[in-house]
């Protein structure tokens, strides 16, 4: 077997890849940009090696960077995770060129799949199911318009380079479709290089259903069964099960086997991922369901078909790579109960998903019977807008569906970041949505309903009063006993906005209390401080001193030192977390002091300006 591995990726699955290559008394070796210098993937490794700037065109796209670190640090092969390098067959050539493994298909495969157009050509002559469309050379755009008539609206438009959602059109109406068509060849191009697209008969309730496939240099093809990744948002994947609910035998034998025929129509090696769209308006049905592309590599959410199978596909892939045979025969590969992955990812859904970087101070996940959560980050590490915002991928595993969705939930539900946002929340509301504890989610779910998974709902009184709790001194919470009726009500900033907590006989006082502390509920957190501590958005500390909130900019001051100012008058604007906090005056007073100014850098609680109370 390989002895040394180099991992050309970072995050969580070079870490996944670290843990399994550990567990076979592998060395590694990890490569990292100026800006993962700390990451965890660099702490776990054996060997560390820099290769380039924070951006990907600077460090983890650069091949020649990359094999030389192999070279140098003696490794014998190369395992690219997914993205960046993982698919392109020029640096899996020059890999092996240089003498080293290639812990992935073979360079042939991978342009063999490389383009849908060409992709779906080949399918069909190996007998694999396609969806109805055009895949011709002829790229006029007339040509192209009477093509979509033929295939009948609605249709897709798709760049035959494309991935990650883009290049890609709907066209509900023939009067729409040129401009579909310029618009989606302008990205293709932008992105890929190439505006060439095919058109495909667009499926009105579609279910994305994907297979493993594994292939070893002995030609032998197995299929590991099928994952529902339909839960998607803007094409790109939210959850993901397997199997997929709604398969019967049957069906599953059909796509399966279809596969599994892709992969040999390739000279498939390795790990690979077929996957197909289904037509659910009626069902899974065998004749309802047709290839749409492979994918090269290891998925994001092959732990799902790990857990329901019990086996390990890095350690295949390495295995495979070495020259070994498949470690299992079809015939051994059972499904065992049911799994669930979410990724959970540094964005705010209540802000369009904008992504959300900075340190993260605090970082729990929640725990639940057959849970597993891959990351690439634990808590101090910073969350950079250099790569893609990944905290983790949480996954559950069940004995049937509904306890993998409940386990998944709970687990979830108790994960807590802070001061960086996630879509937890979500993540939370999209598994309870109806027809996904149905079985019955399409990939327009999200589009029609996100909305309301998305909003921004606030702490429940009870976890209010519980963290209140934390903040308050003995003897300063006069009456505040254990079973006892309600005592007072709490001032506090809840973000840095005033609330006042209802403070009740069920939450004891701590002895000791805290400076701040962190609400954490259905997987948002929230940062509550005793009114005294700081100011924000309508009111400071009783002293007049006006405290950052958190780390963040100054954008704007409104007074001047020496200014006589009103209560209630705005005295500063602070963005942090890609917010907009104003700061206000307490009390009539004066501007007694002014500590910063438009465009200063601010840490938590710094001193940004003292109100004096006015002389009467």
């Amino acid at each position: 077997m390989i002895q040394s591995i180099l991992i050309a990726n970072r995050g969580e699955i070079a870490c996944r890849i670290i843990r399994t290559a550990r567990c076979l008394g592998l060395r590694t070796v990890a490569v990292h940009s100026e800006a993962d210098a700390n990451a965890m993937h660099v702490r776990l490794a054996d060997q560390a090696v820099a290769i380039g700037g924070p951006a990907p065109r600077d460090s983890y796209l650069v091949g020649e960077r990359i094999i030389a670190a192999a070279l140098e640090t003696g490794a014998q092969a190369i395992h690219p995770g997914y993205g960046f390098l993982s698919e392109n067959a020029a640096f899996a050539q020059a890999v092996i060129d240089a003498g080293l493994v290639w812990i992935g298909p073979p360079p042939s495969a991978i342009s063999a799949m490389g383009l849908k157009d060409a992709a779906k050509a080949l399918m069909q002559q190996a007998g694999v199911p396609t969806t109805p469309g055009y895949l011709g050379e002829d790229q006029d755009p007339a040509r192209l318009a009477q093509e979509a008539a033929k295939v009948g609206y609605p249709v897709l438009i798709k760049a035959v380079a494309g991935g990650g959602g883009k290049g890609m059109r709907l066209v509900e109406r023939a009067e729409d479709f040129a401009d579909a068509l310029a618009s989606c060849q302008r990205e293709a191009a932008a992105s890929f290089g190439n505006a060439h697209v095919l058109i495909e008969r667009y499926i009105l309730s579609p279910r994305h259903i994907e297979v493993q496939v594994f292939g070893d240099s002995h030609g032998q093809v197995v299929h590991l069964f099928e994952r529902d990744c339909s839960l998607q948002r803007r094409h790109q994947k939210v959850i993901e099960e397997a199997p997929a609910p709604g398969m019967d035998a049957a069906t599953r034998a059909a796509v399966c086997q279809a596969a599994v025929r892709a992969a040999q129509a390739v000279g498939y090696q390795g790990a690979g991922t077929v996957e197909f769209i289904a037509d659910g308006s009626e069902g899974l049905r065998a004749d309802r369901i047709w290839f749409m592309e492979m994918n090269t590599r290891l998925q994001v959410e092959h732990p799902v078909t790990e857990a329901i199978t019990g086996q390990d596909l890095v350690e295949w892939q390495i295995r495979v790579a070495s020259g070994e045979p498949l470690p299992c025969a079809q015939e051994d590969l059972r499904i065992t109960g049911w799994a669930m992955e979410a990724r959970l990812y540094a964005e705010d859904p209540a802000k369009g998903f904008l992504p959300s970087i900075g340190r993260l101070d605090y970082l729990h996940f929640g725990t639940a019977p057959g849970g597993r959560v891959d990351t690439g980050v634990a808590q101090g590490d910073t969350i950079t807008p250099f790569y893609d915002p990944m905290v983790a991928k949480v996954i559950a595993h069940g004995p049937t569906r509904e306890e993998a969705r409940q386990r998944l939930a709970a687990m979830l539900d108790g994960t807590a970041v802070w001061p960086v946002r996630t879509n937890a929340a979500f993540l939370v509301r999209a598994l309870a949505h109806p027809q996904f504890v149905a079985g019955t989610v399409d990939t327009g779910v999200i589009g029609r309903d996100g909305a309301a998974m998305a909003e921004a709902l606030p702490p429940s009184p009870a976890a209010l009063a519980r963290a209140a709790a934390r903040l308050i001194a003995p003897s300063l919470a006069p009456g505040l006993r254990l079973n006892a009726a309600p005592a007072r009500t709490g001032h506090f900033l809840l973000d840095g906005a005033p609330i006042a907590i209802a403070l009740d006989g069920t939450h004891a006082a701590t002895a000791t209390p805290e400076r701040a502390t962190l609400v954490c509920e259905s997987g948002q957190a929230w940062r509550l401080e005793p009114w005294h501590h700081q100011a924000s958005d309508a009111a400071s500390a009783g002293d007049g001193a006006i405290l950052a909130p958190m780390p963040g900019r100054v954008i704007a001051v409104d007074v001047a030192q020496g200014q006589a100012v009103t209560k209630g008058q705005k005295l500063l604007t602070l963005e942090a977390m890609k917010m907009e906090h104003t700061l206000l005056a307490p009390f009539d007073g004066v501007v007694e002091a002014l500590q910063t100014e438009a465009g200063a850098q601010v840490q938590v609680d710094a001193l940004l300006a003292r109100i004096a109370h006015q002389e009467a």
